[in-house]
């Protein structure tokens, strides 16, 4: 997240321990170190809510188009002739018609 050295982070011990004393450092640390974890567990809850909203996102516009193309195959169906002479029946035999 941020690009921290070691020698950073003892200089920044050094001057809270310089400011704050050695009595309230180990207390100042807690309330860091809580805030910090709240922050994340913040930040990944904003997270997964997004990522849920994109999924959800996702299968939406998939049954959109699927339910786009069920409807255009519906109306193909529908301008289909029906019994047309010489089609095949639906038992796959070809229909002739009856000799005299």
């Amino acid at each position: 997240m941020f690009d921290i050295s070691f020698v950073e982070l003892i200089t920044i011990g050094a001057v809270a321990l310089v400011v704050l004393g050695p009595e309230r450092l180990p207390a100042a640390a807690r309330t860091v170190g809580t805030l910090v974890r709240r922050a994340r567990a913040s930040w990944q809850s904003v997270r997964d809510e997004f990522e849920r909203e994109m999924a959800a996102s996702g299968v939406r516009q998939s049954v959109d188009a699927l339910r786009g193309e069920a409807d255009a195959l519906a109306r193909q169906v529908e301008g289909a002739p029906r019994n047309t002479p010489g089609a095949a029946d639906p038992g796959g035999r070809e229909r002739r018609p009856p000799h005299d």
